[in-house]
């Protein structure tokens, strides 16, 4: 009989996004009557841009004449998204960073955890907690942990707690480590990371031979301009940080599905014997391996987001769910609620009334006010008393929410 993973059985319950689907779902047919607003998931709402919509258009039309039918593209990406990325993602903000250092996928929640595959099963992970749950979990999966305790977090990884007592800055690592994730604008707390924090990180990593997984897929939601939109802003970072960039909530591709990661080749890892070799080539034959490319048309819609009228439509997008974000942390705020996050981007982490538990407000807020939003400890054991809201939603759905929560909190 075939055998199991066995490391699949130290996974918790379930992910945590199915988990609040579950409730949610129970909540509704017990319920048929509420209105239920989602607040929870950061799934964007509103339509693509008119640009990407525009390219994706003729994209198809051109696959419907022979002459200009296309078949398998490259598995990297085709060169004029790529080249696209390269001038407006990293050059315009003074970046090195070749074309062929590009590899288009169709999701960084892919290529996060994909990307472990290059990596020997000995590396000590270190996680900021609280974290997005896919850098755990598929490290969990990778058999690079042990159990987990009771408070969720797995022996092998190096938790760096960060919350309101130590500004949401996390500390560097009390012990060597040779992975390190890093998310900014951060999922769940939406703060950001300064250009001397990131410095710290990078000469952190190089000093310890380190390697920096910097996920920047909210990087458009940046208004500050003196913060880093990416990693290689800082000097040295080509030599020990791999990035991940989305489409999806920049130009609301969630449904469409692009994305890519950068792997600068001069980023090294060691081989069991002790020699130094770049994981450019590594990633290169894992990605024309196991995935095919995307799609034709997407890549055409990606393009287009760079386009004088998709940079203008893009950036109205972005500034639409900011706003949203405001509005829900001036509603917060005027009710007592200590709430962080919201201004660099599009989720506002707060702290649960009376430092009540995460799940048990979740519940509350569910059944009272009939909105969903997500949990803190589902990011991790340093989310405990803490609750996230999306700003992906409409106006009038924020608005209404808006109201509920000082019905409810009022």
């Amino acid at each position: 009989m075939a055998l199991l993973n066995p490391d699949y059985a130290k996974l918790k319950a379930g992910y945590l996004f199915p988990e609040i689907g579950r409730r949610v779902s129970k909540f509704a047919s017990e319920n048929p009557q509420a209105k239920i607003i989602r607040l929870g998931i950061g799934d964007v709402t509103e339509p693509l841009p008119p640009a990407v919509v525009a390219a994706m258009h003729t994209a198809v039309d051109e696959l419907a004449v022979r002459s200009s039918f296309r078949g398998y593209g490259p598995e990297q990406g085709y060169d004029f998204l790529r080249q696209a990325i390269v001038d407006n993602d990293f050059k315009a903000r003074g970046c090195d960073i070749a074309i062929d250092e590009v590899f288009v996928s169709d999701g960084s929640k892919c290529d996060t955890g994909n990307i472990l595959e290059i990596f020997g099963a000995g590396n000590t992970v270190a996680i900021i907690d609280p974290v997005y749950p896919v850098y755990v979990d598929t490290n969990v999966m990778a058999g690079r942990t042990g159990a987990a305790d009771e408070s969720g977090r797995y022996e092998g990884l190096v938790y760096i707690p960060v919350t309101a007592e130590n500004n949401f800055v996390p500390a560097l690592p009390d012990r060597p480590v040779d992975l390190i994730y890093l998310c900014y604008p951060n999922n769940p707390t939406g703060m950001v990371a300064t250009r001397e924090e990131l410095t710290k990180w990078v000469n952190y990593a190089r000093a310890n031979d380190a390697i920096i997984l910097f996920d920047a897929a909210y990087e458009a939601f940046i208004t500050d301009p003196a913060i880093p939109h990416s990693i290689y802003e800082i000097p040295g970072a080509r030599d020990c940080a791999i990035e991940f960039r989305s489409f999806s909530k920049t130009a609301g591709f969630t449904g469409v599905r692009c994305a890519f990661t950068v792997v600068p080749k001069t980023v090294m890892a060691k081989t069991p014997s002790g020699e130094k070799q770049p994981l450019h080539p590594l990633w290169n034959r894992r990605h024309t391996t196991k995935f095919n490319g995307v799609s034709y048309p997407v890549q055409r819609g990606a393009e287009a987001v760079y386009s004088p009228e998709g940079k203008q439509q893009v950036k109205a997008l972005v500034n639409f769910y900011l706003t949203n974000a405001k509005l829900l942390c001036e509603a917060l705020r005027s009710l007592g609620v200590n709430v962080f996050g919201g201004v660099n981007a599009p989720y506002v982490w707060m702290q649960t009334p009376g430092g009540e538990a995460s799940w048990s407000f979740f519940d509350k807020l569910l059944s009272k006010a009939h909105l969903v939003g997500t949990p803190g400890s589902g990011f991790g054991a340093a989310g405990e008393g803490y609750f996230r809201l999306s700003a992906f939603n409409s106006r009038e759905n924020v608005e209404e929410a808006i109201a509920r929560l000082k019905t409810m909190l009022g």
